[in-house]
């Protein structure tokens, strides 16, 4: 079965949000449906976009595992953001969540180290 994922985050600010996605992912979209929406392809066939919605923004959670999580995070740093948590869980699984302007939650997760 094919498969193509798009995980929607809804924004109050599109170009605020769209800066600040650009400096999370490190690159700009990969295409705007229109101009209230913002599409990165993460790998194939799996896509996170943005959306001006106000009335929903700061709410989304997404988790995106990944080989290299200290790598991505180094990455991240070196173009100005910080996470604003990182945890291990007790099967050495760990997750490094970032927080764009709206609270929206963005999490990076990787094997134990």
């Amino acid at each position: 079965m094919a498969l193509d994922l798009f995980a929607g985050i809804p924004v109050a600010d599109y170009a605020v949000a769209l800066e600040w996605y650009e400096q999370l992912l490190g690159s700009p979209p990969a295409f705007f449906p229109n101009d209230t929406e913002a599409v990165w392809e993460l790998a194939e066939h799996r896509y996170m976009f943005i959306e001006r919605r106000p009335e929903h923004a700061g709410h989304a959670m997404h988790t995106i595992f990944v080989d290299d999580l200290d790598a991505l995070v180094a990455q991240i740093a070196d173009r100005g953001l910080d996470p604003a948590e990182q945890e291990t869980y007790s099967n050495g699984v760990r997750k490094t969540t970032y927080r764009d302007p709206d609270g929206n939650e963005i999490g990076f997760g990787g094997a134990p180290s």
